[in-house]
């Protein structure tokens, strides 16, 4: 950290020693984030880079694991897809539920990547929450991800929830998934869920956006570079204006209430506040939360600001 980072901290009231024991604690996990969120070269997805950020957002979960209290951790397949169930160990209401689809840009992410959040989400609701592993690419192209989704989903319905009692979050590439899926639900003639709490979400495949320019040198984690490289071994030749790969841009009227909480020093700003915008436009009810100074998909350290927000998160859905 900086030595202006840590006088502002100081007039803050944090001591010296405390500030120091953070950037200790947190220095692995930005690492291992900076990893996950980065190539080569540009518009490289080679093998060599995919392992190594694959292997980063695995050992970012495991960090990030023994910070947070865990509830019961039920691994089991669906289907043939990895998923797990994360249950509170206490007396709690199985009426409602929660689907957490996982970040890692379509090409990184499993289930050691979902439990820190799973479990979080699940520690300020008392609901349980299910996360599952769909196919990556560039070994599987969309739209293998919104399939395994949608096969999520239905599992949900299957076991007799109703669409309006389940919650569907996701961060970054995890929220654009979420976006997607209730797009197609919409298209479908399907029920929405009940709510949708949505994490630095990835909305903008086209990049149009002016955060991806503006707030680069902010950034301490995800490069336009990156961006391009994903999108590339994800959506390949298809139109990524399109609302099932830039969801931002489909048609919001009938959506549910939605919470989107995003930092302020990330490239995918623009992602979240036109977001909200053209949800509001839709006279959609949601709630756009911005946290100054924090990066990508912040929620998962162990901060002040992360606990913040997840408290705020518990509040939104818990709320009539």
């Amino acid at each position: 950290m900086t030595p202006k980072k840590l006088s502002l901290r100081y007039k803050l009231g944090e001591k010296k020693e405390d500030v120091l024991r953070d950037d200790h604690r947190l220095a692995p996990m930005m690492r291992a984030l900076k990893a996950i969120h980065s190539v080569g070269t540009p518009d490289s997805m080679n093998p060599e880079d995919l392992a190594k950020q694959r292997a980063a957002q695995e050992l970012l979960g495991r960090l990030a694991a023994p910070m947070i209290v865990l509830k019961k951790w039920e691994p089991f397949r669906l289907k043939g897809m990895a998923a797990a169930w994360v249950r509170p160990d206490w007396p709690h209401d199985k009426r409602r539920v929660i689907l957490y689809c996982h970040g890692g840009g379509y090409t990184s992410g499993n289930l050691g990547y979902s439990r820190p959040l799973a479990s979080k989400l699940t520690n300020v609701t008392g609901w349980e929450t299910l996360c599952f592993e769909y196919r990556l690419a560039p070994e599987n192209p969309f739209p293998a991800a919104v399939d395994d989704a949608r096969r999520a989903w239905d599992y949900l319905m299957y076991l007799g929830y109703g669409a309006r009692d389940v919650v569907l979050a996701g961060d970054s590439a995890g929220g654009n998934l979420a976006l997607v899926l209730c797009h197609q639900l919409k298209q479908a003639g399907r029920q929405l869920p009940g709510r949708l709490v949505l994490m630095s979400p990835w909305t903008d495949m086209t990049a149009s956006g002016l955060s991806y320019t503006q707030r680069a040198e902010l950034d301490p984690t995800i490069t336009l570079d990156y961006i391009h490289a994903v999108r590339k071994v994800y959506a390949g030749g298809q139109d990524l204006a399109s609302p099932l790969l830039s969801p931002l841009f489909g048609d919001f009227a009938g959506f549910p209430p939605t919470l989107i909480q995003v930092g302020s020093n990330e490239i995918l700003f623009s992602d979240s506040l036109r977001l909200r915008e053209r949800m509001t436009a839709a006279n959609v009810y949601c709630r756009l939360e911005e946290w100054s100074d924090m990066w990508h998909v912040f929620q998962m350290f162990p901060i002040r600001k992360a606990a913040q927000a997840m408290d705020s998160v518990g509040a939104f859905l818990l709320e009539p």
